[in-house]
């Protein structure tokens, strides 16, 4: 299984450690990983600030980065939520062929290589913190507001790893206030937003908050920083990494 590894602009930039537990996970677990140098930005940002017109040059990147590949696998919701569906390119076949085969880390474990077992320890209170496009766009976990049996794939990975104890939020899949540009449109909001999900982590004596999106997770730490509190953020993919 031939596996292209996607690495978001973010992560490149603040949390390479993150690529490198996601390649090293899926190692493990027989892939094999490449990475495309040439890749760059999803151009998620532009759409999100309805310039979707303006990301031509990225769309045109990411095809000549990944064409060819069995799967793409990127530790990142949100940016693999954009490239599900807004990929476009003059070569519509090969554009299609990347839309179909781009997964999110958690999704691909679960929902390809059918994970049910992880040689994973980690010791430690984690909350879950299950972000809205992962929820939402990829469903990765049931939202609490429809009338349905509840699933959350992280949590299916989670509940693998020896030691770690997962805690109950009181609002598990509220939304942590971040939404790529609407932090900076929306500062304040956005601010106490994420005030209020540190706070249900608070509560539950949380150690560590994990998520499958760490731009998510990167809201919550400059919280968690601002407020001097001992929580940790970390990815899924370095818990599920944790020998």
């Amino acid at each position: 299984m031939r596996v292209a590894l996607f690495v978001p602009c973010y992560v490149d930039q603040f949390y390479p450690q993150v690529a490198i537990a996601t390649m090293q996970v899926l190692e493990k677990l027989g892939c094999t990983v490449e990475f495309p140098p040439n890749q760059t930005c999803c151009g998620q940002p532009m759409a999100n600030s309805g310039f979707e017109d303006q990301q031509a040059g990225c769309n045109r990147v990411i095809v000549d980065a990944f064409r060819g590949y069995d799967y793409i696998v990127g530790p990142s919701g949100s940016c693999v939520l954009h490239i599900k569906q807004h990929l476009n390119h003059e070569d519509e076949t090969t554009a299609a062929q990347i839309r179909s085969r781009v997964y999110e880390f958690t999704e691909f474990l679960t929902d390809v290589l059918k994970v049910k077992i992880i040689d994973a320890r980690f010791p430690h209170r984690v909350g879950l913190h299950q972000s809205c496009h992962g929820q939402r766009g990829l469903h990765l976990s049931q939202m609490s507001e429809l009338v349905a049996e509840p699933f959350s794939k992280p949590e299916q990975l989670l509940h693998m790893v020896e030691g770690l104890q997962l805690a109950r939020l009181d609002r598990k899949d509220e939304c942590c206030g971040f939404g790529g540009t609407f932090c900076v449109f929306e500062e304040s909001v956005s601010a106490k937003m994420g005030k209020d999900r540190v706070a249900d982590h608070e509560r539950q004596g949380v150690e560590v908050i994990t998520g499958a999106d760490m731009s998510c997770l990167m809201h919550l730490e400059g919280i968690l920083k601002r407020q001097q509190s001992p929580i940790k953020v970390m990815h899924i993919a370095e818990i599920l990494n944790g020998a």
